[in-house]
């Protein structure tokens, strides 16, 4: 399925560069921007970002299931990484800086 329509980005590709993150560290914390300079891309109109923030979070489950990690990290983990992407998506629905607001 194409997920990005500006740099023609699949969610197979975008997986494959995921699990060779966690491969690397699996307890990092993966942003889009860290999946799209590792493919040496960049975001355009970044319209894509939530679906690769909820293919980050999907993969990574995956990936720890398989990994057997114990409950405990991986609970502690994605409600961290849950808690960042909910604070991100206010922030874009929003779309204005917290300094700019008039009351």
């Amino acid at each position: 399925m194409l997920v990005c329509s500006c740099n023609y980005i699949t969610d197979k590709e975008i997986r494959e560069v995921i699990y060779e993150l966690l491969d690397a560290d699996c307890w990092q914390l993966i942003v889009p921007a860290k999946v799209y300079h590792a493919m040496e891309k960049r975001g355009r109109c970044c319209g894509c970002f939530p679906n690769v923030v909820d293919l980050i979070i999907q993969t990574t489950e995956e990936y720890h299931a398989r990994r057997h990690s114990t409950e405990a990290e991986i609970f502690d983990f994605m409600s961290r990484l849950r808690k960042f992407h909910e604070e991100n998506r206010r922030a874009d629905i929003e779309r204005r800086q917290k300094g700019h607001r008039a009351a």
